[in-house]
């Protein structure tokens, strides 16, 4: 039978589909009566669902990751569908093709991977290559790269997530950087292929989109340092001398100043070119595939999306067209 996916459900709907669990709460209603309240997905988006009246029991027989075949309907509540749902059942995940349930970059991603390697082999350093193919022969963790997403929930969030943003990155780096000559290419092209390294330990991305627990207690900034540390060690077999060592407190600061801002989760602001130069693009491609998903994704009647909270800000979509005007008049 042909998967229903979430992307395809409208308003007034009825649903008897298999869904991923992606995240579950148990909540109470302000009677104290306890609910279930879901999000439920497959590769072509989430939806948020409840099921009211539902106990603990219920609640404890299925997890995050797990597959439920869901009875509901669909409906439109605040400018969103949600599902309500009259029955959940765990559904046997060898059943299940897992590729219609995990969202995919819609790019090659043997084509990013190639575009990849080809602009970071291009620095100028010999130290910087080196360290580059460090992470190029490490096939376990190339694979990862190609796999991994580059969030679970905010920009990019999909298997090959990671690579298209920083294939994107690199290419927006390519056209920037010659308008500021002062500025190292070398590191910020190094800095743009690391600064997001640690979300292959930090995420989990099998069946759903997860923090693993190292990710979790460490987090990506951490756990790309510690990588970084580990690879530059590696370089003098490439080379036959040591890192040096300013290159490798350079290549530091770009990864743990990358967020830009303290509140953000650097523990350091960015304090060279180099740096500021990271940030702002690694903002610009997450802020603008943020705002064009939330358009993409919306099919709700109003003009404006719904507020999104990484951006702090609903998105326009635009006004209906005239003839459509005096269509509804």
């Amino acid at each position: 039978m042909t998967h229903r996916f979430v992307d395809q459900l409208s308003d007034g709907e009825n649903v008897d589909e298999i869904y991923l669990v992606v995240d579950k709460q148990l909540r109470a209603n302000r009677n104290g009566n306890l609910y279930i309240q879901l999000d439920l997905g497959d590769r072509s988006g989430t939806i948020n669902a409840r099921m009211w009246n539902a106990g603990e029991p219920l609640y404890k027989s299925f997890e995050p990751g797990d597959f439920l075949q869901v009875k509901g309907k669909v409906q439109l509540f605040q400018g969103s569908l949600q599902l309500i749902a009259n029955a959940l059942d765990k559904y046997d995940s060898n059943k299940v093709e897992l590729t219609d349930f995990l969202p995919h970059t819609k790019q090659d991603v043997s084509k990013l991977l190639d575009r990849l390697k080809t602009t970071v082999r291009k620095v100028g350093d010999p130290h910087l290559r080196a360290l580059a193919e460090t992470y190029f022969i490490d096939d376990g963790f190339m694979r990862g790269f190609a796999r991994c997403p580059a969030g679970v929930k905010v920009h990019h969030a999909y298997v090959g997530g990671l690579l298209e943003h920083v294939v994107t990155m690199l290419d927006v780096a390519e056209k920037v950087l010659p308008l500021y000559p002062e500025v190292n290419r070398d590191l910020v092209i190094m800095g743009v292929f690391l600064h997001d390294s640690g979300k292959v330990r930090e995420l989990s991305y099998s069946r759903t989109l997860a923090y693993s627990d190292e990710g979790q207690l460490l987090g990506h900034l951490t756990l790309g340092i510690e990588m970084l540390a580990e690879r530059a060690r590696k370089v003098p077999d490439l080379t036959g001398e040591p890192f040096p060592a300013e290159l490798l407190l350079r290549l530091k600061h770009l990864i743990l100043s990358h967020h830009g801002e303290l509140e953000y989760g650097s523990p350091k602001v960015p304090m060279t070119p180099e740096a500021v130069a990271l940030h702002a693009i690694d903002l610009l491609d997450s802020r603008i595939t943020i705002a064009l998903r939330e358009i993409a994704d919306d099919r709700g009647e109003s003009a404006w999306t719904p507020y999104n909270a990484a951006l702090g800000r609903r998105m326009y979509k635009g006004g209906r067209s005239p003839a459509a005007a005096d269509e509804g008049e």
